[in-house]
């Protein structure tokens, strides 16, 4: 799993112009599912997305701040290039990774607070705003975990 974690003063993301959720002071996530990710991968993903200390000087974490997150799956971070075209065969197949998308919603739920987690629409053509804080942002990657 590949996750872009953006630490926000807010973001919102809309379908046919239509906000369909918004957050707050939190983090921003683009969540990138690969075709050998698994269980493992998803659990690490949460605990780092969690544990991560971006707030306060580097000293808290969303979940220490009570922040939001609003997670956003996004296959083209498995891409790679053929010459100037990207590639999408990294990328888990749609149906396998909407399931597996749930299951990493689901687990960031129930490690922090429900209401605190809000996501896009799976595989929707979206618009995702948003207001970097810092700017913060860093890349993950349960098969790179050092």
């Amino acid at each position: 799993m590949k996750v872009v974690i953006q630490k926000v003063s807010k973001a919102s993301v809309s379908v046919n112009q239509k906000i369909v959720n918004s957050i707050e002071n939190g983090l921003c996530l683009l969540v990138g599912l690969g075709v050998d990710d698994n269980e493992d991968d998803l659990k690490w993903t949460v605990n780092k997305v969690l544990g991560l200390r971006l707030f306060d000087n580097w000293t808290k974490s969303v979940r220490d701040v009570d922040g939001e997150i609003l997670s956003i799956s996004q296959f083209t971070l498995q891409s790679t290039l053929k010459g100037t075209k990207p590639d999408f065969h990294k990328a888990m197949k749609t149906e396998e990774a909407r399931k597996m998308y749930n299951n990493f919603l689901t687990s960031l739920k129930t490690s922090y607070f429900d209401n605190r987690i809000k996501d896009g629409i799976f595989a929707e053509m979206m618009d995702v705003n948003i207001n970097n804080q810092g700017p913060i942002t860093i890349l993950i990657d349960s098969r790179n975990r050092k």
